[in-house]
């Protein structure tokens, strides 16, 4: 483990960190200016996904309706687990302390902490829920989720620890989640659906003359 700050990192985590923050500084500024706007991009990508993914669910039975009301919850569910971790590490951001040139123009601010991060577990939430809902559309996820994660390395503002970590926690809670939720909300959809509607009154036939 190597010490930096107040926290100890991973020391192959930090030399990864070392690599790629140096490989990025050196690519070509399309390059730079790609991976620099994917960042924040790929993660509103990702939504759209989700939510075509859900539309396509809507028509179907109980089940995939309920698919489509839940598939929100998991990725809040994560992010919120993603802002604990954070109180709970408190693990300093790389651009702070290992003090490499990095791509991001700034670094986050001081107690914006590092470890794990919330894009990659955005991502990672949002690819799975989006695979659960719609194998085509989850195939185009998976990798967008892996650049999100990457490029959270690249422009220099997280470890890779940081974005592992954060795309497991993501995955793992859209993966028990989503179907937790859809299966309580599949019943009351269903109860919804065979209860009897308010009984037509009948109306007096007129006699024939």
């Amino acid at each position: 483990m190597a010490e930096i700050g107040s926290t100890h990192v991973p020391e192959i985590s930090a030399e990864w960190y070392r690599d790629v923050v140096g490989l990025a500084a050196s690519s070509p500024q399309p390059v730079q200016w790609f991976v620099g706007h994917a960042t924040e991009g790929v993660v509103l990508l990702l939504g759209a996904l989700l939510l075509m993914a859900a539309l396509s669910r809507l028509s179907g039975g109980p089940h995939d309706r309920a698919l489509a009301l839940v598939a929100p919850v998991p990725t809040l569910l994560a992010y919120a687990g993603s802002e604990w971790l954070k109180t709970v590490v408190d693990e300093e951001r790389p651009c702070r302390t290992v003090g490499r040139a990095i791509i991001a123009g700034t670094c986050p601010p001081q107690g914006d902490w590092s470890f794990p991060s919330n894009h990659a577990t955005l991502a990672g939430a949002l690819a799975i829920t989006t695979l659960l809902l719609s194998r085509r559309l989850g195939l185009v996820a998976l990798p967008l989720a892996a650049l999100a994660a990457f490029s959270r390395v690249f422009v220099g503002v997280h470890y890779p620890h940081d974005v592992a970590v954060g795309v497991l926690l993501g995955a793992l809670v859209a993966a028990v989640a989503t179907p937790l939720l859809a299966r309580p909300t599949a019943d009351l959809l269903r109860r919804r659906a065979g209860r009897p509607g308010r009984p037509v009154p009948k109306l007096a036939g007129r006699p024939r003359s």
